[in-house]
């Protein structure tokens, strides 16, 4: 694992716990013991530990609460496991400026945008956060767990918001590749009807062909028969003319 990269988070140094296969918990609170006496040394009895005093309790308690609302980092070297705790000595006002001109030196070297979303200046600024609740805890144990609600009640809030994006992100590219299908879907459709269109004037074009041309044949059909028709009454009154000029010739005599 790579160890974890400078933050503005203040921190001990790191303590080794353990080699190999031989791994502890970090609950033993191993940055507190002692270094081991050598094998051939006479072990000496402890002296008696005094009654720690008030002030000692409140910052143990403040310590372990502070482990608690930031707890330690850890990684892994080869087959070395490191612990990382966070800082318990108190800071001053000297302290707090370079924070502030630590971030600002920060926030220029990666680049973080001013404005809009930037992962890299919530990161920066999330780290911040906690020195400062850091160097409250210290103080008043009280008032960091207060600010620990707060910063929990934050980033609960981002979580929410940042899920309902990429909710509302899946939903419009969902619809947009709906729109998109749909708009392939009525261009196909278009072009079907297009074609039908086209069909559909090329069999009128063709009826109204046929029509013409029955029509004309009609028309031809009818002068045909009209010529035949004319044909047929002047030959009629012709004979019809004749069987007048025999009828008086045979009524004529007998007058």
């Amino acid at each position: 694992m790579i160890p974890p990269a400078e933050s503005l988070l203040k921190y001990d140094n790191p303590v080794l716990i353990s080699k190999g296969t031989d791994r502890k918990s970090p609950k033993g609170r191993p940055l507190r013991l002692s270094p081991q006496q050598p094998a051939d040394s006479v072990p000496v009895p402890p002296p008696p530990k005094p009654k720690p005093a008030a002030n000692e309790t409140t910052r143990q308690e403040n310590e372990e609460i502070l482990n608690t609302i930031l707890p330690p980092r850890e990684w892994t070297e080869g087959n070395q496991l490191w612990v990382q705790q966070v800082s318990s000595a108190p800071c001053s006002r000297a302290d707090v400026i370079h924070l502030e001109e630590l971030l600002n030196l920060r926030l220029q070297q990666r680049q973080a945008r001013h404005t809009g979303i930037c992962p890299i200046r919530r990161e920066l600024y999330s780290q911040c956060f906690d020195e400062l609740i850091r160097q409250v805890t210290i103080n008043c144990a009280e008032r960091g767990l207060l600010l620990s609600r707060v910063r929990d009640e934050i980033q609960m809030t981002f979580a929410a918001y940042q899920k309902l994006y990429q909710s509302g992100m899946a939903f419009g590219m969902r619809k947009a590749l709906q729109v998109e299908q749909d708009l392939i879907d009525m261009e196909q459709k278009i072009a079907d009807l297009e074609t039908e269109t086209e069909d559909l004037k090329r069999q009128m074009n063709e009826q109204k062909a046929k029509c013409e041309n029955i029509e004309t044949r009609e028309a031809e059909k009818r002068e045909v028969e009209g010529h035949k028709h004319t044909e047929q009454i002047q030959s009629l009154r012709k004979v019809n003319q004749q069987f007048k000029i025999q009828l008086e010739g045979i009524i004529a005599p007998k007058k």
